[in-house]
């Protein structure tokens, strides 16, 4: 009997301490980077890689940490990028929603708009970052009063600005050339704003629409075949990414590229009149602070628009094609 008790006893110690074990074990793989127990966790998924959307990205970080919510303190940070793939945004989006975290975040409006589908049925906030029209991508019902539990940062083109920038550089110019993708609505809309602001400066929009990346050489080829002057990038996302492309058929025509952003000036446009994407990015994590802290609401926090743009030019390029800066344009930043 005395026998029979003490195994008993030795199992139900032995139990007793695997049990214990494995409460350190789930406590323990809550996050891999060591926020707290009252940690924030936010899901991101961001479109594709490339400068201006990385600037987004880090500027959001920046804005996280200036309202005191830091990664590897109280903050765990899932990321996933899809590399400019349609099918892996939708699949990164949907696993993203299932983690069930406190907040999500999409960067560039294909990202944000499958977060969105993703997370509708649930309480989880998503954010967005550079989205240009989130009414027209049905991510908002106002920018004043989002209505749904969706809100963030949009980056729409400064269109006048920019063509007056090109007027100034090419003076003599006439016909202007956009690439866009036709199901990306922030492209759409760029377009529109493009094509109202060309009229007033003498200037015609040139369009040329394609479905996806892979067709980017073929329409920057079409595009300068037309004989338009120049190319006008947005922030088309499938353009951006592939922008080399676009810049070795402005080359071969014997054209110059104008960016929408700095970085693609850094990358060989010739000039730009773009907003900052560091503080874009910067203004969308701080609006998630708030949203986290549970100070605001996203069904009930305006979308941030961020409308002030400054000039930059790229002084090899502008030597290549035999342009001066003009005197308008003195201050602008040399970014080569």
């Amino acid at each position: 009997m005395k026998k029979i008790l003490a195994v008993l006893l030795s199992l139900v110690l032995s139990l007793s301490l695997l049990t214990a074990c494995g409460g350190e074990s789930s406590s323990g793989s809550g996050s891999a980077s060591g926020d707290t127990a009252d940690g924030y966790t936010i899901g991101v998924v961001q479109y594709a890689t490339h400068a201006s959307l990385d600037n987004c990205y880090n500027g959001f970080i920046e804005g996280l940490k200036e309202a005191g919510i830091e990664e590897g303190v109280n903050l765990t940070i899932d990321f996933v990028n899809a590399n400019g793939s349609a099918s892996d945004v939708e699949l990164a989006a949907k696993n993203m929603a299932t983690k069930k975290p406190d907040l999500l975040l999409g960067v560039a409006t294909p990202a944000a708009m499958a977060l969105y589908s993703a997370a509708k049925d649930s309480d989880i906030p998503v954010i967005f970052n550079a989205v240009s029209d989130p009414v027209s991508a049905q991510l908002v019902n106002s920018l004043e009063n989002p209505g749904n539990n969706c809100t963030g940062t949009s980056d729409l083109i400064p269109a006048e600005a920019m063509l007056k920038l090109i007027k100034a550089f090419l003076p003599d110019a006439t016909t202007v050339g956009v690439l866009y993708t036709t199901s990306e609505p922030n492209s759409l809309t760029q377009l529109e704003l493009l094509k109202a602001a060309a009229e007033p400066l003498g200037l015609t929009i040139v369009e040329q629409g394609i479905t996806n990346e892979s067709e980017v050489a073929s329409g920057a080829q079409a595009l300068t075949a037309k004989g338009v002057d120049c190319i006008q990038n947005t922030t088309d996302n499938n353009v951006v990414n592939n922008l080399s492309v676009v810049l070795k058929a402005a080359e071969d025509a014997g054209i110059p590229v104008f960016g929408s952003e700095v970085e693609q000036v850094r990358n060989g446009c010739i000039a730009c009149e773009g907003i900052d994407y560091l503080e874009l990015g910067r203004q969308t994590g701080l609006l998630a602070a708030k949203i986290l802290k549970g100070e605001a609401t996203a069904a009930e926090t305006a979308v941030i628009q961020v409308s002030d743009s400054t000039p930059a030019y790229n002084s090899a390029v502008m030597e290549q094609f035999g342009i001066t800066l003009p005197d308008s344009y003195n201050n602008a930043e040399k970014v080569d």
